[in-house]
């Protein structure tokens, strides 16, 4: 069976990213066509100039070009959508295409929405009309990640007792970081968190508000525990992602983001043993591997590992670390709130960040 697949959100030249966009489209485009049994037959932007030479790059016909995504639906009716938009709008279009009665899957950017109301209703809406809805936290499927993954499960650092990581920031890095936690931990539920946060220099990505420096602490309901620390404190952590058994730890990225080391263990009562990988912790080759998984939960009907609910227990944890701050207090979950907390403040005047200086 061929599948038919369209992107909304092409964004402008790929070869020029920049903290209004990075052309995901091309990148979700690019895994549609690595994909046996998929078509790409439309794109929607609301910019044509940024919709035609998408169309182009990806031999589109003139008749798969649109403006509009409501209209695109309603005339090529593709059976899974990327949305490929700023996360303002992610929930506005995402609920759009699964109310459409079209599509059988959504397949959209992270983070998931720009408010925990938003995420919320994206993940209901899906399952009360039968749509998968998937986000693209793509790092599960890079080789360094999948590896460390296999290591834990054979117990060699023991049982899990904490997970760590630092990041440039809590929503749109930390989105990433937050939902690796979750897939070492075998997507348990989170119980609390309690974070302090730092927002003095304005930080705008994709139209979204992210702190300059926060420390964040949470616990699973299983009873592993959570460190973070991003910005300028970052480095308090210092590992992209850590793994603490209680017979070792293994590091991803040792030496945080830019790590130029995938991988290593340390078994107790030995060194650091370095874990040979091909792939580092950044690679277009993940978002395909993701896509494919996608496609294979329409082919069967399971969900993907992408799926929204995995995406809600990461989002809690971002939304609720904000609420932390608000509060200045631990948050239990069930996170109540629906906006966002951080951008509230920005709002009321409890945070002023400075206009940043490019």
């Amino acid at each position: 069976m061929t599948y038919t697949a369209a992107v909304i959100g092409a964004g402008p030249d790929p070869e020029n990213p920049s903290g209004e966009g990075y052309a995901m489209g091309y990148r979700h485009a690019d895994g549609y066509e690595t994909v046996e049994g998929v078509e790409l037959v439309a794109v929607a932007d609301i910019v044509p100039e940024n919709a035609r030479p998408f169309a182009a790059e990806y031999d589109i016909d003139d008749d798969g070009i649109f403006e509009d995504y409501e209209r695109m639906l309603d005339t090529v009716e593709p059976d899974i959508v990327s949305v490929t938009v700023p996360p303002s709008i992610h929930a506005d279009i995402s609920v759009g295409c699964i109310r459409s009665g079209v599509v059988e899957a959504v397949h959209c950017e992270k983070p998931m929405s720009r408010t925990w109301g938003e995420a919320r209703l994206m993940a209901q809406e899906a399952d009360r009309h039968g749509v998968h809805l998937t986000f693209n936290h793509q790092r599960r499927f890079g080789e360094p990640f999948r590896r460390a993954k296999d290591l834990l499960d054979a117990g060699e650092v023991g049982t899990l007792e904490r997970v760590e990581f630092s990041a440039h920031n809590v929503y749109d890095y930390g989105s990433h970081s937050f939902d690796l936690c979750s897939y070492y931990n075998d997507e348990a539920n989170a119980e609390w968190v309690l974070a302090n946060v730092d927002y003095r220099e304005e930080d705008v990505l994709f139209g979204a508000h992210n702190e300059n420096h926060a420390v964040v602490q949470w616990a699973y309901e299983n009873g592993v525990t959570g460190l973070a620390t991003t910005g300028v404190g970052a480095e308090t952590v210092g590992c992209h992602n850590r793994l603490i058994g209680s017979e070792g730890v293994i590091e991803v990225g040792p030496g945080g983001v830019g790590a130029s080391e995938p991988l290593r263990i340390r078994r107790d009562g030995e060194g650091w043993e370095s874990v040979a990988c091909e792939e580092g912790l950044h690679d277009d080759a993940f978002i395909y591997r993701g896509i494919e998984d996608v496609v294979s939960a329409v082919e069967t009907g399971e969900p993907s590992e992408l799926c929204a609910r995995n995406a809600l227990v990461a989002t809690e944890l971002i939304f609720g670390a904000w609420e932390s701050a608000r509060r200045r207090g631990r948050v239990d979950f069930p996170l109540t709130v629906d906006d966002n907390p951080l951008e509230s403040m920005v709002e009321s005047g409890d945070l002023t960040p400075e206009p940043r200086e490019d």
